[in-house]
């Protein structure tokens, strides 16, 4: 009854409370037989827990000397930093997404169902333009379907999620060159049906 009111007095009246009654709990109001896609925006609802993984991208170490104290913001020399894909292989179902949890200066580049770490053109490369500037990045398009920012723009320590719709075995690599080339700073992202 309480609802009845509301649409009364917000100029409603019963048709539309008819009409939103109808629907069945928990809905979003999209009809059954609408596209999932708008666009080029998801909108199926994905939940369960395969829907969604973290990936460390780069960590602070507690072994490192001398001591990794980062109070107050400092900088630090780019070798206190561990150059990992933590867990290198996460898996998740067609239409989850991955959270590259970003410590360090990384640049988080995800390439197409069956590429390989040595079919990455490391020698195609761009400067960072930031804080340290110069600092080359890998810059091989082929088969690439995501590329992070500039990391030398941002914080050392950011998230960015990535959405994989589709099924297959994706290879993520660190787009900063020496991270790759020097310490295999890659992985993988296991996407099934």
């Amino acid at each position: 009854m309480r609802r009845r009111k509301f649409f009364e007095r917000a100029g409603l009246g019963s048709a539309a409370f008819v009409a939103l009654s109808a629907l069945p709990s928990g809905t979003s109001g999209k009809r059954a037989d609408e596209p999932a896609e708008h666009g080029a925006h998801q909108h199926d609802n994905v939940d369960g827990p395969l829907s969604n993984a973290v990936v460390s991208f780069g960590q602070w170490p507690t072994n490192f000397t001398p001591l990794v104290d980062r109070y107050p913001n400092a900088n630090l020399p780019p070798a206190a930093n561990n150059h990992q894909l933590i867990p290198f292989e996460a898996t998740i179902r067609a239409g989850g997404s991955v959270m590259f949890v970003i410590a360090g200066l990384h640049n988080p580049q995800v390439y197409d169902d069956g590429t390989a770490p040595a079919q990455i053109n490391a020698n195609a490369t761009v400067p960072t333009t930031g804080t340290p500037a110069g600092v080359p990045l890998i810059d091989d398009p082929a088969s690439r379907l995501y590329r992070g920012p500039d990391p030398s723009l941002f914080p050392r320590d950011r998230t960015e999620s990535v959405h994989f719709p589709k099924p297959g075995r994706y290879l993520v690599i660190c787009g900063v060159r020496p991270h790759f080339v020097n310490d295999n700073m890659f992985g993988y992202v296991r996407v099934l049906p």
